[in-house]
């Protein structure tokens, strides 16, 4: 619509309707050249099915070709591959750690070098946890002896039990003389919770049934070796006492006596010994000896002059000592009081260590303890989970 300000400049307001034009003679031209082309081209189809079948034709072509070359290769013999190049110990992060080729003993991109981190990935499933690992033994005159394998594990590493949680403060308890009586070992691994570690003396009897039985129970072991105290040979700890002056001299053959009595042991405890633990070079080499077998060591903590602990550092040796005796006194009262003592050091400190011997009161006394202090928070743990471990991160 025209507004008022158009009017005064005399503009007319009306206007004629527009008449539609049609066609013009160039755009009907340019049509009719479409609609031959249009035309042309379907005709050249119809009348050359070549044109018409070839992208067809090349397909199917292309198909018999991957079909052949499918079975060509199925039927091509299986060709293994290149080993995958090891990765040296020197290329690792730490190179005093242990290394663990998985499966043992097996080459290729499957036996690659790792470092072990993490025992619980090389650990004894519970199910066969009775049966030793031939790889971890020593075939010698004096029995199986423990010793890593050739893919570095050890026997502390796959012989430990998994602590039931790592949460709140940590408990250890070894009970120590299984063996020597026969109804006081069966009493003790029927009684004494999993969690408890269980330590056998080497001059028991049936100690392969023992550990069988230990260790269906779910128990971690020690095997606790007599060692040279004061006063030796009047005060003597038994047969095969290994002697400061044997291990000075670097003679094993009593210490390996002894440790060719059992299996599937994670370390070893002190039967008395206060004179060799006491020897700084004497402990330094017996400390050795366990490190290259991959044992720990627990000092029972009976000694002031223990240099046990300076020892194992110095040879990298897992180790640990006990912080409580628990039954210097065979009273259920006594042991009582001793087990709070017990948890009271885990509470202040987060981890605490008590050591004791298969009595019948011992045994009962702690078993009981365990289950009402488990209700207060306190998780008992197999010695393995509180031991030191230099070779672990």
């Amino acid at each position: 619509m025209l507004d008022d300000l158009r009017r005064p400049l005399g503009r007319d307001l009306t206007r004629a309707p527009a008449r539609r034009k049609g066609p013009t003679s160039r755009q009907i031209l340019g049509a009719g050249v479409f609609v031959a082309l249009l035309a042309g081209s379907a005709a050249t189809v119809l009348l050359q099915p070549e044109f018409r079948q070839g992208d067809l034709i090349a397909d199917l072509a292309a198909q018999k070709a991957a079909a052949a070359a499918k079975a060509e290769i199925a039927a091509a013999p299986l060709q293994p591959l290149p080993p995958a190049t090891r990765v040296e110990r020197a290329a690792l992060a730490d190179p005093s750690l242990p290394t663990v080729t998985y499966p043992p003993g097996t080459a290729g991109l499957s036996g690659a070098v790792v470092d072990v981190s993490d025992p619980g990935s090389i650990r004894q499933a519970p199910s066969f946890a009775d049966r030793p690992d031939d790889a971890l033994i020593e075939v010698s005159d004096d029995g199986p002896l423990p010793i890593r394998a050739a893919d570095g594990r050890r026997p502390f590493d796959v012989y430990s039990m998994a602590p039931a949680s790592e949460a709140g403060a940590r408990i250890a308890i070894v009970v120590g003389g299984l063996g020597i009586s026969q109804t006081g070992t069966q009493a003790a691994i029927e009684a004494l919770p999993s969690g408890v570690t269980l330590g056998f003396a080497p001059m028991g009897n049936s100690l392969d049934r023992w550990m069988k039985e230990a260790r269906r129970s779910g128990h971690e072991l020690l095997l606790q070796v007599p060692m040279e105290p004061f006063g030796y040979p009047a005060t003597s700890p038994g047969d095969d006492t290994v002697t400061t002056a044997e291990i000075s001299a670097g003679y094993f053959g009593a210490l390996s006596r002894s440790l060719g009595r059992l299996t599937n042991y994670v370390g070893v405890a002190n039967f008395m010994g206060a004179r060799l633990t006491a020897d700084p070079a004497a402990m330094t080499a017996f400390m050795s000896e366990l490190s290259r077998r991959g044992l720990m060591f627990l000092d029972d903590g009976s000694s002031v002059r223990s240099v046990s602990d300076n020892a194992a550092r110095s040879a990298g040796t897992v180790h640990a000592r006990a912080d409580v005796l628990l039954d210097g006194e065979q009273d259920a009262g006594s042991i009582t009081a001793k087990l709070d003592t017990l948890e009271r050091a885990a509470r202040a400190n987060g981890t605490a260590i008590g050591t004791a011997s298969a009595f019948d009161v011992s045994v009962a006394t702690i078993s009981t303890w365990v289950k009402a202090a488990e209700q207060r928070g306190i998780t008992v743990v197999p010695i393995s989970a509180l031991a030191f471990d230099p070779e672990a991160r």
